[in-house]
């Protein structure tokens, strides 16, 4: 069973998923960080893939994509990091990133490193969903890769069943249309949440965008699975002296 699919089956509320960027705040930050993510109680963790042009991020996780790239990472480089990291590191691990890089990489090349070393789902926000569904499902399911999707508060019922049906892990609700790390007023997208809520879904569902403390993701869990915190969490590591410290700190404060 899939690492995600196990977490889900154990656990149902207050999920907490952490997004890092890969090789932020130094090029080998990626395995130290992982590791006091879950030491400290992440329950999953989403890994960025620098890009140069991250259409779905703000500026905080823009700039330590940028940072990461000037550091040198590149996806070759990030296999490479996590060649054994699966003999410390249990929870779900996901890789989150745009199309492009994959292509040039190659897209089975890449799922296949993804499977070998561990990783067990994807978020390519700019991968089509028609796409998927007529190109690469079964090479996703060749290597046991979810495919997580992101819905927003203007997809339609009928696409979010659609995703629902496609969709492996989770369903991603983003929590408005907007960039990450955009201060979101929690309340105000309650009717969008008990909307979610009430469909009933086949997949749990996470909400991300906006998660930024302990009241955000309270409200969040509220009305889903968890939630997924990222640029409040790159502002905290992002000039930390004490890594572990910081991430420790950092989890506490919001569980």
């Amino acid at each position: 069973m899939n690492r995600i699919d196990q977490l889900f089956a154990s656990k149902q509320t207050g999920i907490l998923n952490i997004y890092c960027t890969a090789g932020f705040p130094a090029l080998e930050d990626t395995l130290p960080v992982m590791t006091a993510l879950q030491a400290h109680g992440a329950d999953m963790i989403e890994l960025g893939m620098p890009f140069s042009d991250p259409l779905a991020d703000g500026p905080v996780i823009q700039d330590s994509s940028t940072r990461a790239l000037q550091n040198g990472m590149s996806l070759k480089k990030l296999f490479t990091q996590l060649k054994d990291f699966r003999k410390n590191i249990h929870v779900p691990v996901i890789l989150m990133g745009y199309l492009n890089p994959v292509m040039q990489f190659g897209i089975e090349q890449f799922l296949q490193q993804c499977a070998a070393t561990g990783v067990d789902g994807l978020i390519l926000p700019d991968l089509p969903m028609q796409e998927y569904e007529q190109e690469y499902r079964p090479l996703f399911e060749k290597y046991g890769l979810h495919l997580i999707f992101l819905v927003t508060p203007e997809t339609s019922e009928a696409r979010i069943r659609q995703i629902d049906d496609l969709s492996k892990g989770f369903v991603y609700a983003v929590s408005s249309s907007s960039t990450t790390g955009k201060d979101k007023d929690m309340k105000g997208q309650q009717a969008y949440f008990e909307r979610l809520k009430a469909l009933q879904l086949k997949n749990p569902v996470l909400i991300g965008f906006g998660i930024k403390d302990k009241p955000t993701f309270d409200a969040a869990c509220a009305y889903s699975n968890g939630a997924i915190i990222g640029t409040a969490f790159i502002k905290a590591v992002e000039n930390a002296k004490d890594l572990d410290g910081t991430i420790k700190q950092f989890i506490q404060s919001v569980k």
